[in-house]
Parts: C-alpha cells; structure tokens; sequence
C-alpha cells in the first residue's frame, strides 16, 4: 500500500465514509501521541488514527482493513508500559483508537455486574461502582486514564490482586470484534457457564492481537463498609514475608493490600512528588502499606490493630502508623503510587515487572542487588510493589542525570541478570504489564516451546493474515 498512493487514498476516504470525517486523522500532529507510548521508549509511524463510536464501526472498519491488507493496532487509553499499544512502523499500520467508545451501558446491583465499553476508563467504572454502594476493585495509577479495554487486553494487575484477583479474574463477558470483522457477543452476566470452551480467556491478555475487545462484563463486590491502612518500617524482605503471612492467617480476606517500599523509593518520592512526608519518624529500610476491608463498620480498625500488636510482638515490624483520615490514607497511597513518576524525575530507571513464588521473593532481593552492583557499580537497586501476590517491580535507578542511552550494553545486562534469577525461581518474566514489544525475544528465549506452539496456532487461527497489533507478543 505504501508504494502507490491511490490505494491508501481509498483506504482512507473508506475509514471516513465509516466513522465520519473528523475521526480520521492522518496529519502529522494530530497522529503524535497515539505514536509514542507512556514511556517514550517506543515510536511507530500509522497512515492514520481512527476512531470508531460503535461496534458496528469497529467491524467495518476491520472488514475495510482487511480488503485493503492493512493492519491495525487497537489503542486505549495508551498507558501501557510495554510498546504494546503503539504501532512498529510496517508502513500499513492504522491505530484505531477506541476512546470514543466510552458509554456505561448498564449498572446492576442486584446482580453486581457493571456492562462498559472499552473506552470508558478505569476511574469512570469505580465511581459507577461507588455510586449504587458496590465496588470495583482493579486499582492502577494510571486509573484516570487507563481504558477497560486496555485493562482486559493486558489483564491488568494492581494493587488489589491479592484479595479480587488480576482483571481475569473480574470479568464475566466481552464483546470482541474479530480479526475478519465478526462480532462475537459474549456479553454474558452468569457465574457459572459450563458450555464448552471459555472464550473470553482466548482475548484476555492477548494485548489485542486475536480480537479487539469493544465491550465488557465486569463484577461488582459490596462497598467496604471500613478501610483501615497502615505504613509499617521493617529491617528486611524476610521482615515483610513474615508479616505478610502472619496477616494472612489473621485477617484472611480482609487483607486486601500488601505492598512493599524500599527506603530508596520513599525518599525518590519525598524528594519528587509534592505534598508528601516521611510518614514514621524512625529510618527503616523497608516499608510496607497494608490495608484491611471489612462489611462491618469498625470491623477494619479493630482487625488492623490486633495484626499490627501481633507483628510488634514477633519482631517483624519496628513501627506502625495509621491513617486516622481519608486524606492521610490518600496520603500513604501516594507514597506507593507516586514511585513510578518519581523515578522518571530523578533519572533514567531500568524497569522489571516478575514474579516468583513468594517464599523467593527475599532471595531474589538479594541475589539480584549484589550482582548487580558487578555490572554497574552505581546503580541503586529499587525492588518495589505487590508483595502480597508475589510481584515485583523489580526496577534499578541511575545516577541522577544519567542518560540511558549511554548504559544500552549495561542495561541488557541487568535484564539478563533478573531474568536468569527469576526463571531459576520457576517465576515469570512478566507479571501484570504484558509481552508488547519490550518481552517479545525473552518469551521467545523463555517460554515453555509447546506453550509458544499453541499460541502461534491460536493466533494463525484466528488471524491468518496477521492483521491485528504485528510485532506484539510473538
């Protein structure tokens, strides 16, 4: 297409027949940020940006890209954190864009399920949620603009995984345009449906390389009736396991948070993020924000307290401080949430996001930071994240000014050396943030053959002319 121009041309005055003309952008500056991901680690080039209101626009446009051989790259709100939403530059790339598609198209309690569209975002939902007393309970930093259907293709984690599960886990039915235009109705509210193959898990986690996702089925859960959130300063990882499992055995599935903060992370935020404070008087090495739900009004305060006396008694915390307001909690969460951004503040970051089994998770700590001091002797290793669901992120931290340009060699290194440590650990080299164009040749390097076998022949199956989001995952 690229090398005669009259094709592109009908190509494009057929997406403006479809979606209408002013949603159809193919200049220069208009096309910019749908380019460039999150990051700015990724740059791909598109003949244009669409943007369809509808799932029946969505189909026509498939059909159309699909006669004229182009591929196309499904975009929500454009968040991820591994070029997986964000065009190679083939030069027969379109992004269609699906934040138009932003309508809640059903809220029902009495069956505690919410239907939305794949570009309503993720903040819209919880307070749909909110406002009939229920709960949604994916929690992201980017939740203001992170889309539904950007979530469920990456099957997105958070920091609530340890008590509701991944987006997996939440959803219930999806709409999903097929990669020959189709349109599968699996908008299904039920619980239980033992009718041969589940379908929908074929498109969750596929980052929109077998089906765009145009609509969802998602569960709802009670309003907590109290919260309780605490930050606790600890010595060390094993410090923070202990207490995890102490928790657990105590609070059950009340305990709905469980994430861990280096003392470098905490002071990256102190110093980058503003209206934030050291929330404990006393140094520690590590920290931990832990919350508690309960159904019952002092249920949360009176379960937190009696873990924190428990973890004091047994050594596995130092100190412990509560948030005795909304906005103290809001207060502790930003010290968790503000870690992201204020490492891009202080320089440039080499980012893991792994699991292991969490008994691992101290020895990984170690093991990892003290060879990676062999590589760069002035790298500041920065672990950090959900603890409680044995995820890490596990991230290093540059000299402050340090262009990561200069460090490419040293950076290839340091993923081979968490990548080793984390398959020795029987882990995975990607936990919540997907494969995209970041992981392609270390899943390829990594992954179990027979497993990259089946995932070719699904996406042959379904996609034969490889037409939705090239050059992701496989």
């Amino acid at each position: 297409m690229t090398e005669n121009r009259q094709p592109i041309d009908g190509f494009i005055s057929g997406l403006r027949e479809i979606v209408g003309l002013p949603h159809v952008i193919d200049t220069v500056d208009g096309m910019a940020p749908y380019l460039t991901d999150w990051r700015k680690r990724f740059y791909g080039s598109s003949l244009c940006v669409v943007r369809p209101a509808t799932t029946a626009e969505v189909s026509s446009v498939v059909k159309l890209a699909v006669q004229y051989g182009a591929a196309i790259v499904p975009q929500g709100g454009n968040t991820g954190l591994v070029g997986g939403s964000v065009p190679v530059g083939r030069g027969d790339e379109i992004v269609l864009s699906l934040g138009r598609m932003a309508a809640i198209r059903e809220v029902d309690p009495d069956s505690d399920t919410i239907t939305v569209e794949a570009g309503v975002t993720l903040a819209a939902v919880q307070q749909a949620a909110e406002e009939v007393s229920r709960l949604f309970p994916l929690s992201l930093a980017s939740e203001g603009t992170a889309m539904i259907g950007g979530t469920i293709s990456t099957n997105a984690g958070g920091t609530a995984v340890l008590a509701y599960g991944n987006m997996r886990d939440l959803v219930l039915g999806l709409e999903v345009v097929l990669p020959d235009g189709r349109v599968w109705n699996g908008l299904s509210k039920l619980r239980k449906d033992n009718t041969g193959y589940d379908l929908k898990n074929l498109f969750i986690g596929s980052e929109g390389t077998l089906g765009i996702v145009t609509a969802a089925v998602l569960k709802l859960y009670p309003a907590p009736k109290s919260r309780a959130t605490s930050v606790c300063g600890l010595d060390t990882p094993q410090n923070a396991l202990d207490f995890l499992k102490m928790a657990k055995s105590m609070a059950g599935s009340a305990l709905t948070t469980f994430e861990l903060i280096p003392r470098l992370g905490l002071d990256l935020v102190l110093k980058h993020i503003p209206n934030t404070r050291d929330p404990i008087f006393e140094r520690f090495n590590w920290y931990v924000l832990i919350e508690f739900s309960s159904q019952t009004v002092d249920g949360a305060d009176a379960l937190a307290q009696a873990v924190m006396i428990e973890a004091v008694d047994k050594a596995f915390i130092g100190d412990g401080v509560f948030a005795a307001s909304l906005t103290q909690r809001d207060d502790f969460w930003l010290l968790r949430e503000g870690l992201p951004e204020a490492q891009t503040r202080e320089s440039y970051s080499i980012k893991h996001d792994i699991s292991v089994p969490l008994d691992c998770i101290p020895e990984l700590i170690a093991r990892v930071s003290a060879e990676a001091f062999q590589i760069i002797p002035t790298i500041r290793p920065l672990p950090f994240g959900h603890l409680g669901d044995g995820n890490l992120h596990f991230n290093f931290q540059t000299r402050e000014g340090t262009d990561g340009v200069m460090l490419n060699d040293e950076t290839q290194a340091l993923h081979a050396l968490v990548y080793r440590h984390v398959l020795l650990m029987e882990g995975s080299i990607s936990a919540e943030h997907g494969i995209g164009q970041v992981k392609r040749q270390q899943m390829a390097a990594t992954k179990d053959t027979v497993a990259l076998e089946l995932m070719r022949t699904l996406k042959s199956a379904l996609d034969p002319n490889g037409t939705l989001n090239p050059g992701k995952i496989l």
